[in-house]
């Protein structure tokens, strides 16, 4: 009965950068959880409710308020840099319109890392943010490490950037972030790109993925060959397509784990968490914790 619902479902895969990881019952959602019944919480973007998206300062507010994983979107540069933005365009959350006011359409492909350096990423949001930058993937990694975050990876627009699942792949290891330790309980690489998805799989068959999106329940065999995770907008899912997507085992012979986006008030929290999501991807985690924690 629900594979007709979902594979009418599939075709709203909705754009917003949301996340994943695997559900673990000692990182339950924040420093300290324990409940095993609580799904992971996972700071969308960082916790951009409170600061620029996918800003250093967004991974560090997420830290301030006590949770452990983070989420961000990767794109890659004209000169072969991978950066942290959600957008392949510039415009909406950077000073690019002003600071290259003759470059139109400011496609993110379309500018060196060196120029994209220059950008003001925060002001947009809050004047106290001035002069946040883009960061690299390589220091996004970094500031990760240093905090002591665990990350869900997404591949962004790759079929923009042909090659973009090896580059990323090689940063990682550059970081530290492809030994049996990151790989094994920190680290989830995602897309919406089934394609992409597989890839990483074909490249570092031991990292846990993940596939945005609803797919029909009737296609989940098939994802679960190469995808650890489905993550779907909870507005397109329900209990029972929750237990089909757990009635599946991935490609590590672990039952299929759900993540679901992008949650930012209590009634939705606590109506996903009724399904038996294995995580909440959120802008504001604190209010996802506390609903979910009543």
């Amino acid at each position: 009965m629900y594979v007709r619902s979902a594979a009418t479902m599939a075709a709203v895969l909705i754009g917003a950068g949301a996340l994943v990881l695997p559900a673990t019952t000692t990182q339950a959602h924040s420093v300290g959880a324990a409940k095993t019944d609580i799904p992971t919480i996972v700071a969308h973007r960082g916790a951009s409710a409170y600061a620029p998206e996918n800003t250093l300062a967004a991974i560090d507010k997420a830290r301030e308020l006590g949770f452990v994983w983070v989420e961000n979107d990767v794109q890659r540069t004209k000169d072969g840099e991978l950066v942290i933005l959600h957008d392949d365009n510039l415009a909406r959350t950077t000073d690019v319109e002003q600071v290259f006011p003759d470059r139109a359409p400011w496609k993110v492909a379309d500018f060196t890392a060196a120029e994209i350096s220059k950008l003001d990423a925060g002001s947009w949001f809050d004047a106290k943010f001035k002069g946040a930058r883009i960061p690299t993937l390589t220091q996004y990694m970094n500031r990760v490490e240093r905090n002591h975050q665990k990350l869900v990876l997404e591949v962004k627009n790759p079929q923009l950037y042909p090659g973009i699942e090896r580059d990323t792949l090689r940063v990682l290891r550059k970081t530290g972030w492809l030994d049996r330790g990151h790989v094994r309980s920190k680290l989830v690489v995602q897309s919406f790109s089934a394609d992409s998805v597989k890839a990483v799989h074909a490249q570092r068959p031991d990292i846990k993925t993940a596939l945005l999106g609803t797919p029909a329940a009737a296609d989940l065999p098939t994802y679960a060959k190469f995808a650890d995770q489905i993550n779907s907008s909870y507005k397109t899912i329900s209990a029972e397509y929750v237990a089909a997507i757990h009635a599946q085992r991935g490609p590590h012979g672990k039952p299929l784990e759900i993540y679901t986006w992008t949650v930012d008030d209590a009634a939705n929290a606590q109506r996903v968490t009724g399904y038996g999501v294995n995580g909440i991807i959120t802008n504001k985690p604190d209010v996802v914790r506390d609903a979910v924690d009543d």
